[in-house]
């Protein structure tokens, strides 16, 4: 039978290799729909860096991997080491000092002005903190936290990734903060190695936690984070969730705020918190992620391996973890834009 493969000669193979060539540099490269970086970041993260507590050689890698993919950004993005120290109850009642050496991550870009604004998720898992805590398998080396917190950390990379091809006004900092599942001790490390003029300069930390599990995503503001401030912010991403249809809102007024910020909010830096949980379902601190159910028996994935992973959270929440972030993309980048670039810059 006649093929074009037993006659083919080099000469016209080469032809063929150089029309192809051509025509495959002269297509336009086709930027990943909103979203879809971030539904990979999380799911690699999830993947290649279970257990990643805070001073674990997981932990460790992790980092050098968000740092590399800040930096492939364009991003000065370094490593930021720090001792932490955590109380671990054991089970006959006594109670010892725990030190672990946790390592978190912050990319810089210089905008027309020193004023920033940050973008910060942690990336740590679970570190137990008592024999309670092992026996029930809470955190340990196989929590994959595909929800607290890599889908944070997948919606950072996402929009840091999109935000390094805009110029901007004001400079942008992103934080992936170690040791937060170890008492904030993340968050207090780098407020403690803030400057003065380096707190001054902070318009706005946009922290991301836990997006996908929650039955919808909340925007909130810091106590101590203005009126004007949280209406730019919080304000505005309600605005934009409702022009495209998401559903979000914000928790009630009068609840507690800010858990694993308390220290920037201390500090008087403005917040803008943005995660998922329920409160609707008659729990008055959040935590409580969605309504009781046969698959999520305390209403909730926080630190439970057997639940907080891609297999689980794909089979009964198919679709969620992509659409989750899509979502959040959709509403923080339009946001990030105006804020990093404001209209009225005087």
């Amino acid at each position: 039978m006649f093929s074009l493969r037993h006659v083919a000669c080099p000469a016209l193979l080469v032809m063929l290799s150089g029309i192809y060539t051509t025509y495959a540099a002269a297509q336009p490269v086709k930027a990943p729909a909103l979203g879809k970086i971030a539904d990979q970041q999380t799911r690699h993260i999830a993947t290649y860096y279970p257990g990643r507590m805070a001073g674990s050689p997981a932990e460790l890698i992790a980092a050098d991997y968000i740092q590399q993919t800040l930096s492939k950004m364009g991003y000065q993005s370094r490593l930021h080491a720090f001792d932490a120290r955590y109380l671990y109850s054991s089970q006959d009642g006594h109670q010892n000092m725990h030190s672990v050496h946790a390592t978190s991550v912050i990319a810089d870009r210089q905008g027309e002005v020193r004023q920033q604004i940050v973008v910060m998720a942690n990336f740590d898992t679970y570190l137990p903190q008592s024999d309670s805590d092992s026996n029930h398998n809470l955190g340990g080396l196989t929590l994959q936290g595909v929800d607290d917190n890599a889908s944070g950390v997948g919606v950072m990379l996402e929009l840091a990734q999109r935000m390094s091809e805009i110029p901007t006004h004001y400079s942008l900092r992103f934080v992936a903060l170690s040791a937060q599942e170890a008492g904030e001790q993340g968050a207090k490390d780098y407020v403690d190695n803030l400057g003065a003029e380096e707190k001054k300069h902070t318009l706005l930390v946009i922290n991301l936690s836990s997006l996908i599990v929650g039955e919808r995503l909340y925007f909130n503001s810091g106590v101590n984070t203005s009126a004007a401030v949280s209406k730019l912010s919080r304000d505005k991403a309600l605005s934009i969730a409702r022009r495209l249809g998401i559903t979000a809102t914000s928790s009630p007024t009068g609840v507690s705020c800010c858990e694993g910020l308390k220290t920037l909010d201390s500090a008087h830096i403005p917040l803008l918190l943005v995660t998922a949980s329920d409160w609707q379902v008659g729990n008055n601190d959040g935590q409580q992620q969605r309504a009781i159910s046969e698959h999520f028996p305390t209403g909730s994935s926080r630190h439970q391996g057997q639940i907080d992973n891609l297999q689980y959270l794909d089979r009964y929440l198919p679709g969620r973890i992509a659409s989750r972030e899509k979502d959040s993309v959709r509403i923080l980048l339009p946001l990030l834009k105006e804020l990093a670039n404001p209209q009225d810059k005087n």
